[in-house]
């Protein structure tokens, strides 16, 4: 039970989604603290502006008193005036390093960004190379289990078997055709075509659309010429034709 969480743990698949989801947590929190820090840049801009409008009031002040020969007046004034001064030139101090502050957290924000980047494209083409790996060792493993010599002489059992049964059952037509008198068969076939033809010739006899077939003349052979001789009753043949019919 430990193994397998300290297995799950350490999966690295799980591990990069982790960074990936970190990664995209800190800009938020960047975000957060570059705006706190351009907050502060702001702040210091109105105070030296601020400063310097009291500078310039206070300024006005003490020349209207030294005009009206109040140099009392003008005393006070002055005093203000220089610390006013003084406030200005720290304002002005903090302003110049909350401004490189400024700077320096937009270089890290964006050398961050380009980081996070590359990390994220990294952790994402690890995580495709994972899920092919995963894919390759289930074709490995489906290839493996067909090539086992157990499936393939099984294979080739059942294709000889089949090829066997399919020769028995060729041979078996073939005896069954060579048993039967195709030779009367075809005579009987000829006989019906024939009868069937002398139907069709006698309807069309009698639809007058054939001439009946013209009877045959007999035959007869031609008369025999005797030579010349006796008669039979004793007279001269003379050239007397004596004809038969054979």
């Amino acid at each position: 039970m430990f193994g397998g969480a300290i297995s799950a743990m350490e999966d690295p698949r799980l591990i990069l989604e982790q960074n990936m989801r970190e990664l995209n947590d800190q800009v938020p929190r960047m975000n957060e603290n570059i705006a706190t820090v351009k907050a502060n840049v702001i702040l210091l801009q109105k105070e030296v502006a601020s400063a310097d409008r009291e500078a310039a009031t206070l300024t006005s002040n003490i020349r209207a008193a030294i005009t009206q020969n109040r140099d009392d007046i003008a005393q006070g004034y002055a005093l203000r005036l220089e610390q006013v001064r003084t406030r200005k030139a720290q304002s002005e101090e903090q302003l110049r390093f909350a401004e490189l502050a400024y700077e320096k957290a937009l270089q890290i924000k964006k050398a961050f960004m380009r980081e996070r980047e590359r990390k994220i494209s990294e952790a994402q083409e690890a995580l495709r190379a994972h899920e092919r790996a995963k894919w390759q060792a289930k074709v490995a493993d489906a290839l493996e289990s067909f090539e086992v010599a157990g499936v393939d002489q099984t294979h080739r059992e059942m294709i000889q078997r089949v090829n066997e049964q399919a020769a028995k059952n060729e041979a078996r037509m073939e005896m069954a055709l060579d048993s039967v008198d195709t030779q009367s068969m075809r005579i009987e076939e000829d006989a019906e075509a024939l009868r069937a033809q002398d139907l069709v010739n006698q309807f069309k006899m009698e639809m007058g659309l054939a001439v009946p077939p013209v009877q045959a003349a007999p035959v007869t052979t031609p008369p025999l010429r005797l030579p010349d001789g006796p008669a039979e009753d004793g007279t001269a043949g003379g050239g007397y034709d004596r004809t038969r019919t054979q």
